[in-house]
């Protein structure tokens, strides 16, 4: 019989059911987001809760109907996980990258990334591009998801990917590091006019609003993309690439 295709397909990263979070957790997989229902407090959502604060998950309380849509197996109990596809390094595994390849660090932070496809092919393009790291927020962004795995095409299992809490207050402690940040942007220099050689962090914002204000004036400069087209922008993973090259060209030529 041919299979329902209107019918939700279980997905490899979502757990649901309070024992099979409960595991989840303690048998060390990372876990993204947390979906617990908003009115039930009971004994063993809290002791997932503990278990998410240890690990920085994100959580949202949900109301029954949010869960009931998110259900792939209709036996949620009260919680759903939303499991990574691989692991997150620390920035500070990224900086010792660099430093043990003994190369200035390139680092490449985006802000606000919903779009699974983009986040892949960012990822994607920092491992060919010879970046050191990836760096994203915890909120308001996608996560590492599977969706985002396949679409890096395998880049999410050599290119470390940071997710932290707060971006603007990370680039802070990066420039204590010795690091620049360009942020791109439409109303910015031409990137080919820009030296981007050393520690560089690469500033990419989100699909629709571009790089948040706190963030961007962590930046120390803006980079812009010459458009000769009779459209004004280009898709986040493609600007990322051209900028990502732009910056290997300039390394290669120093």
């Amino acid at each position: 019989m041919e299979k329902n295709r209107y019918v939700k397909q279980p997905s490899e990263n979502q757990v649901e059911g309070r024992n099979a979070v409960l595991e989840a957790y303690r048998s060390g997989r990372t876990i993204d987001k947390l979906y617990i229902l908003k009115e039930n407090k009971d004994g063993p959502l809290q002791t997932i809760l503990r278990e998410a604060k240890k690990q920085e998950t994100v959580v949202n309380f949900v109301s029954r109907e949010r869960l009931a849509q998110l259900s792939e197996t209709g036996r949620h109990q009260g919680v759903i996980a939303v499991a990574a596809a691989c692991g997150y390094a620390s920035v500070e595994e990224i900086l010792e990258r660099a430093k043990s390849k003994g190369e200035a660090p390139f680092i490449m932070l985006l802000d606000g990334i919903e779009d699974p496809h983009n986040l892949g092919a960012i990822i994607r393009t920092a491992n060919l591009a010879g970046a050191h790291g990836v760096i994203i927020p915890k909120h308001r962004a996608v996560g590492l998801t599977a969706a985002v795995a396949r679409a890096s095409a395998g880049a999410v299992n050599y290119t470390p990917v940071a997710r932290v809490a707060n971006l603007a207050s990370t680039m802070e402690k990066l420039k204590k590091e010795g690091l620049w940040f360009a942020c791109a942007a439409m109303d910015g220099a031409a990137v080919y006019r820009q030296d981007l050689r050393g520690p560089i962090g690469l500033v990419i914002g989100s699909e629709g609003s571009g790089v948040s204000r706190m963030v961007r004036e962590k930046c120390d400069f803006t980079v812009a993309i010459p458009m000769r087209g009779d459209i004004d922008s280009l898709n986040a993973s493609v600007a990322a690439g051209v900028l990502a090259f732009e910056i290997v060209r300039q390394r290669e030529n120093r």
